[in-house]
Formats: structure tokens, C-alpha cells, sequence
């Protein structure tokens, strides 16, 4: 017979797994310093710095990340940005003007994420900024998310 206090190896191993989630899900709790970026009408891609963490990407800080490109006016690059985010259900616009988007992404787990996009209509590309809004870490969710999306909106041209 066994004793309530003793687990059996398969409880000890969900035990060890809980434990593991419930750690991993603090760390990623921990505030970054900082309030949501909002961006302003007279917006400028130098906005879109990144604080000091990894839990954030753009495509102005050497990250890797290029600039989205389109052809034809601002109003037809952010035609095409518009209906590229329409692809991703997790996006909602949640402020805009004709250069700039602000754009949340609500992951499954309910993390949320700031995407903010700025047109340079001389240059022809969109430049962006995709930073977790809680935690220091995001697992590379946020560089992942915005590689897709450039491969998506560059297949939308």
C-alpha cells in the first residue's frame, strides 16, 4: 500500500513539470522598465529604438532585420501592410495615422506584444519595432513573428 506522502515516479515527474512552468512563467512576469512606446503623427524611425533587453527586435539597430519594401505611394505601402496584418489573427490596429501603425499581437498564452510600423515614403520601406510588453525574455517570439511577416508581406507585392 502506499503512503500518501509518497509520489509515484509518474507524479513526481508532472510535480517536477509544474514546478519547472510555474518558474518559467514568473520569469517571464517580471515587468520591463518602461510604458507602452506610442508613437506620435510626426513619428520618425528613430522612435523605434530598442531599450536594452531581448525582448525586443526592429529592423534599424543592426538586429538582422531589414526594413519592410514596397513600390508605388505611402498609401499603397500601407495598403499592402494593412492587408498583410489581416493575415494574422492575433494582430489587432490599435492606433494609426497615414505613416504609422500601432499594432498588438496577443499570443495563445495571452502575452502581448507592441508592433509599431513607420513608413519612410521617400525610401519605400516600412521600418518596425516588436517589443514584448511584459517580461525580459520572449524566447525569440518576437524576432520569429516579424521574419515571418516580412517573408508574408514580401509575397503580398
Amino acid at each position: 500500500m502506499n503512503h500518501p506522502a509518497i509520489l509515484s515516479p509518474s507524479a513526481r515527474l508532472m510535480s517536477t513539470r509544474m514546478l519547472l512552468l510555474a518558474l518559467l512563467l514568473a520569469a517571464c512576469s517580471v515587468q520591463e522598465a518602461g510604458p507602452e512606446i506610442r508613437l506620435g503623427p510626426e513619428a520618425h524611425p528613430a522612435d523605434l529604438r530598442c531599450p536594452r533587453s531581448s525582448n525586443c527586435v526592429n529592423s534599424l539597430e543592426g538586429s538582422g532585420l531589414p526594413a519592410l519594401r514596397y513600390a508605388g505611394s505611402a498609401a499603397q505601402g500601407m495598403a499592402l501592410l494593412r492587408t498583410t496584418l489581416a493575415s494574422h489573427p492575433e494582430a489587432t490596429i490599435v492606433r494609426s495615422s497615414p505613416l504609422w501603425l500601432e499594432v498588438i499581437f496577443t499570443t495563445p498564452l495571452g502575452f502581448r506584444d507592441q508592433v509599431d510600423f513607420v513608413l519612410d515614403a521617400e525610401s519605400g520601406q516600412i521600418n518596425f519595432r516588436s517589443q514584448s510588453l511584459l517580461g525580459r525574455y520572449d524566447f525569440g517570439k518576437n524576432r520569429a513573428r516579424m521574419t515571418a511577416f516580412s517573408v508574408r508581406f514580401g509575397s503580398a507585392r
